[in-house]
């Protein structure tokens, strides 16, 4: 299987805004199936394809996994925003862009159409410097800081950690003196999804880049399961087949790459 992959730091101007970088280069179709994982994470992504198609868009949050076969002559960098960037970058709610993608002109957001002009005609291979020029410029003033920092704090709190499991979603509220309806809202608003949906997708997530490398019931404790079989369960429901399966490659039957497509 094919996962793309995280580049080893994400440029300094970038990081208030951005959480992750990838880029995806394949002169040849990728060798195995390309997945997908569940994301909750919104992204911006600009695509080139081997006949000159160019894409920029905007690429909401993935609720469940997804297996394509990989396309060639492919070349693309992607960047997964931070919580509570969609609204300020996009004009939109993170919730408004659920399993959605949509063309970054397309948006109402005129900071979007900005960012889109300034990068579209970029090569994906050298277009990471321009982008952490012109970003941070269109943003620093449009983020609400108070809000976000406690959405933030909200994310960090409900994601799998090494030396700790996720807290409870009463919990974080309590600790950062919201009421869950008011956090429930923050999360829709900045990520697109509740707060427990949000760990549900990180802890498939864990799971996902973990299996292997310890027993089923100590990677279920590690995660913040009851037990392995409650982990079994939510892995099967988002990623379409049990933990062992999708470590010795039992996946589900591939379509035709549409990873950036127009829903």
């Amino acid at each position: 299987m094919t996962i793309a992959e995280p580049l080893a730091t994400t440029p300094e101007a970038l990081r208030p805004w951005v959480a992750e970088v990838r880029t995806m280069f394949f002169a040849d179709p990728p060798q195995g199936p390309f997945v997908q994982l569940p994301d909750a994470g919104t992204k911006v992504v600009l695509r080139v394809t081997g006949d000159g198609r160019r894409d920029l868009l905007a690429v909401g949050p993935r609720v469940r996994a997804a297996y394509h076969d990989g396309k060639a002559h492919i070349a693309c960098v992607e960047l997964r925003l931070a919580p509570g960037t969609a609204r300020p970058l996009l004009g939109v709610p993170a919730a408004g862009l659920v399993g959605r993608v949509v063309p970054l002109d397309a948006l109402p957001g005129e900071t979007a159409r900005r960012f889109a002009r300034e990068v579209r005609w970029l090569d994906p291979r050298e277009a990471l410097p321009r982008m952490a020029e012109v970003l941070p410029g269109l943003l620093s003033e449009r983020a609400d800081p108070v809000r976000t920092a406690l959405l933030r704090a909200g994310v960090d709190a409900l994601s799998v950690r090494l030396d700790r499991a996720p807290a409870q979603v009463r919990e974080v509220a309590r600790e950062l003196a919201v009421s869950e309806r008011q956090l429930r809202n923050l999360f829709t608003d900045g990520v697109g999804v509740s707060p427990k949906h949000y760990a549900r997708i990180d802890r498939v997530r864990t799971v996902a880049a973990r299996a292997g490398s310890a027993g089923w019931s100590e990677l279920a404790a590690a995660t913040g399961y009851f037990d392995q079989a409650h982990m079994t369960t939510d892995f099967r429901a988002l990623m379409g087949v049990p933990p062992r399966s999708y470590v010795t490659g039992r996946l589900p039957a591939t379509t035709p790459c549409q990873s950036i497509r127009r829903l």
